[in-house]
């Protein structure tokens, strides 16, 4: 009722001012309370999980905590490395345990903004993905096999002072794995290409001079004559589809992809579009780290992908068709080390 009262007033207000000739000044923009991606879609907050300073600074320890981790050797930010392009560097992550999985660490630049996430899309939550990764290969607090369960780390956090006032000041109470998926998605949806970090971004929004002409030139190539677009669309560098390009199709045993979990043949070996941000420090490449290099993945691309049955030949066509001269896939490249993003998250202290 207050507030209703307050608007009345300030519109009364507005109303005299502007009968006596007298000019409101403009309000200023407030800065937004966290980082966005200029001109793109705002980002979707869970209303069971809204952003709050003291949850992300708390999800933020926990997300570099190696104390999470069912060997205590490795945290979030462990697989997720700066000078890897928030990946770990490696063909396929290693684990908990080390424990080797079966497909590579993906970047987590803007993964607030996404609605299916990992490589297949299997997890449709920012909160339930981190649980998933925690409790698994990943993180490794399954409680089997003599590791601990996430709940007996939980235990372990309540025993350290400076978390255990976190958690009851922010959550009301103790510890526990819900809250602590919580905490690290709310900090999680802070890792966003901005305007300061981002060159590309800069571009985006308007800096014609964030790119030098050769870098430009590549983005010309990139989203005209290529066409990557197709795929690597919009401010996202990704279109959160899932595609088929033939990477590990003429394994003995193929991935399926996708197809793992909509159980749709059409969806054979399809995988989430990757963001293209700090491409040119997440080698090696796809889904399962077969190549080596940036050059080798570009010139794959330029060759229409591999064959095989589900092939995405559609989006494909016009990398294929491009026909780029030396001095194009020079440009293009160019502009693909331009999508390099300044990681300015400091480490924190641990309690």
């Amino acid at each position: 009722m207050l507030l209703r009262r307050e608007l009345v007033l300030t519109a009364v207000l507005g109303a005299l001012l502007a009968a006596c000739g007298v000019e409101e000044a403009p309000m200023e923009e407030a800065p937004p309370a966290w980082p966005e991606i200029a001109g793109y879609e705002l980002m979707v907050v869970p209303a069971d999980n809204p952003m709050t300073e003291a949850k992300v600074a708390l999800g933020k320890q926990l997300y570099y905590d190696k104390r999470l981790s069912g060997d205590g050797e490795r945290s979030c930010y462990g697989c997720h490395l700066q000078e890897h392009g928030l990946t770990d560097g490696r063909a396929t992550a290693l684990g908990a345990f080390d424990r080797q999985l079966t497909r590579a660490a993906p970047t987590m630049w803007n993964v607030g903004y996404y609605d299916a996430l990992y490589w297949d899309g299997r997890s449709t939550a920012l909160e339930k993905q981190v649980l998933g990764a925690w409790g698994g290969g990943n993180m490794g607090a399954s409680g089997n096999d003599g590791a601990p369960s996430m709940e007996d780390i939980c235990a372990q956090l309540n025993e350290i002072s400076g978390y255990a006032e976190q958690f009851e000041a922010i959550f009301g109470g103790p510890a526990t794995p819900e809250n602590v998926g919580y905490a690290v998605a709310a900090f999680m949806r802070t890792i966003v290409t901005t305007t300061e970090n981002s060159r590309f971004i800069a571009f985006m929004a308007g800096d014609e001079t964030a790119l030098n002409e050769q870098e430009t030139r590549g983005w010309t190539v990139f989203s005209e004559k290529a066409k990557c677009t197709n795929c690597h669309d919009g401010r996202l560098l990704a279109d959160k589809q899932f595609h088929n390009v033939g990477i590990g199709m003429d394994a003995e045993e193929p991935d399926t992809g996708r197809a793992r979990v909509t159980e749709a043949d059409e969806d054979t070996g399809a995988f989430k579009t990757p963001s293209l941000f700090d491409i040119s420090k997440s080698a090696p490449y796809f889904h399962d780290g077969s190549v080596a290099t940036l050059e080798e993945a570009v010139d794959l691309m330029l060759s229409g992908g591999k064959p095989n049955e589900w092939l995405d030949e559609k989006n494909l066509e016009d990398a294929k068709n491009a026909d780029l001269s030396e001095e194009e896939r020079a440009d293009l490249l160019a502009f693909l080390q331009a999508l390099d993003v300044e990681y300015t998250i400091e480490e924190p202290t641990l309690p």
